[in-house]
């Protein structure tokens, strides 16, 4: 709100100083608060154009801003031509009362323009687990999904996962191993790269208890029937454990569709009439060297196996051929060379990438006191997402893995995690509002009510620098979402909330609310009405409770 009025003012000084500058060219920044508002150096991008000196553009723009702009206080042209910007109470005051009259829609946008959204993420293979980089990735994927939402889109949550193949057959073969041990063959091999989890026995003593010894010889048809049970097991565990941080999706779309339903021929076939694939070694290559990337791939083997990049332009296709008008992707960073290759093949087949936004996320490291956890799924020396729940919390889970940017490697610290206390950034934010619930319940304690007419009217007594600033972190909330959701970095919107949460912590400690007088106590109900809805709705989207008690 205020950078959107901010480029509306400097619009309108622009068009009466007859230059010609659009919003969206308008750069505003937040500058150290001696320095006001926002700043902007449209001025020095403008001094080519215009040839003049950026100072004389500013002094210019600045002039015509203090004649014309009731809602700014000040109007300085600071160092080569920077303008900074300091709004008026009276225009804070109005936001506020924005605010308090959204409630619960606060920070929901109404696009011009609605788009379908398409988030694929997750998408783990059923052979185990959610491990932690699973983990990030739900909560990325999510969060994304959430901000979307949140700006008035339409958004399908998609799961992309195979149920067949070399990993499926090691997990059956490793389920048989335990499931023998169980049967007091207790020297029957696991195989060298199976599966060692705690998990493959417990899959294993469900199979005993349920059929006995009548799958001990290991039939082909036996195999395919415990891999069967496996991946029930193991999607079952998925699903809960998304479900304890609060993920759900809308299609799950398995990899053996596309060879039922004749993708990956289609695809094949679409490569053969460009001319992108030739056989090499008994093998299938795709030609991506004329697609502008630096080596050709095979994407169906001597042995008739298609490699993983085939499939994955199929479905990327199938995906297109839904008609979303964005389609995002949540992998991990030792994706960048395939989603590249891709991207090529897609935009080869005359679609259009731009609409494909591809997210790759840095892994993570656990620590504890100050030393990595090994992590291995088949070692069995594993820290699974579920064992990460069970000890911190799926607030704790959610918020750190958001609050580092997706391109930085995360260090899971394991003991901030546990602290119940304010130095743990997550009971920080909740603690904020859950101050504010009590104050409420004093409220009905003590028999008070105020109105929505009384906080509206007594907004007019909020002066103090802690109560403007605190209003001016809330009016920032849609701006806030926006960015996050453009740049596709929860990390903003976490950042801001602890911005939130401090604000109104000085103001807190600074100023009674209870205590004041009226008008000036109904005014500080409304600032903790849009506090505590901004704190409420800002942690929804991160996938975090906002608790009335702690």
């Amino acid at each position: 709100m205020l950078k959107k009025r901010a480029q509306e003012l400097l619009v309108a000084a622009f068009e009466a100083l007859q230059i010609p500058v659009s919003a969206e060219t308008i750069r505003l920044e937040i500058p150290r608060q001696e320095f006001g508002d926002l700043a902007t150096n449209v001025a020095l991008t403008l001094a080519k154009r215009l040839r003049k000196p950026p100072r004389a553009i500013a002094e210019q723009i600045a002039e015509v801003l203090r004649t014309m702009a009731e809602d700014l206080a000040q109007v300085e042209v600071a160092g080569p031509g920077f303008i900074n910007l300091r709004f008026t109470p009276q225009f804070y005051h109005q936001m506020l009362r924005q605010i308090v009259g959204q409630g619960a829609q606060w920070g929901r946008h109404q696009a011009e323009h609605p788009l379908s959204v398409n988030v694929e993420f997750v998408s783990a293979n059923p052979t185990g687990p959610l491990h932690l980089g699973h983990g990030r990735n739900a909560a990325i994927g999510d969060t994304l999904a959430n901000l979307y939402e949140w700006m008035g889109h339409t958004v399908v949550r998609e799961y992309y996962f195979n149920n067949a193949g070399n990993q499926m057959r090691m997990l059956a073969l490793s389920i048989y191993a335990r499931y023998r041990q169980l049967l007091g063959d207790a020297d029957y091999p696991l195989p060298e790269d199976g599966y060692r989890g705690e998990y493959i026995t417990d899959i294993a003593r469900s199979l005993v208890e349920q059929y006995g010894d009548q799958l001990r010889q290991g039939t082909e048809e036996q195999l395919q029937l415990i891999q069967k049970k496996g991946e029930e097991w193991c999607f079952r565990m998925i699903r809960q454990t998304l479900d304890r941080i609060g993920v759900q999706f809308d299609v799950y779309f398995n990899e053996d569709r596309l060879y039922t339903e004749g993708k990956i021929e289609e695809v094949i076939a679409l490569f053969r009439q460009k001319g992108l694939v030739y056989e090499k070694d008994g093998a299938l290559w795709l030609k991506l060297t004329a697609v502008g990337r630096p080596q050709d791939r095979v994407i169906v083997k001597s042995t008739g196996e298609p490699t993983y990049r085939l499939p994955d332009i199929a479905y990327h296709r199938e995906k297109f051929e839904r008609g979303y008008d964005v389609l995002i992707d949540v992998f991990g960073a030792d994706h960048i060379a395939t989603a590249e290759d891709v991207k090529a093949a897609l935009a080869a087949l005359g679609y259009d990438v731009s609409r494909l936004k591809v997210i790759l996320y840095q892994f993570v490291t656990l620590l504890e006191d100050g030393k990595p956890v090994k992590m291995s799924k088949r070692s069995g020396k594993t820290y699974t997402l579920d064992t990460l729940i069970d000890e911190v919390g799926a607030d704790v889970v959610r918020f750190f893995f958001l609050m580092r940017s997706v391109s930085k490697h995360l260090e899971f610290d394991l003991n901030l995690a546990r602290e119940q206390s304010e130095k743990n950034p997550v009971f920080y934010l909740q603690y904020a509002h859950a101050r504010i619930a009590s104050i409420f319940r004093k409220m009905d304690e003590r028999g008070i009510a105020i109105s929505e007419a009384a906080m509206m009217e007594g907004i007019e007594q909020l002066q103090q620098p802690e109560e403007l600033a605190l209003i001016k972190e809330l009016a920032r909330f849609p701006e806030v979402i926006e960015a996050a959701a453009t740049a596709a970095e929860p990390v903003i919107l976490a950042d801001y909330l602890r911005d939130v949460a401090t604000a109104f912590h000085r103001f807190y400690h600074q100023h009674p609310v209870l205590g004041a007088d009226s008008p000036l106590r109904e005014g500080r109900v409304a600032l903790l009405h849009a506090t505590q809805t901004t704190l409420r709705n800002g942690l929804a989207i991160l996938g975090v409770s906002a608790p009335e008690r702690m």
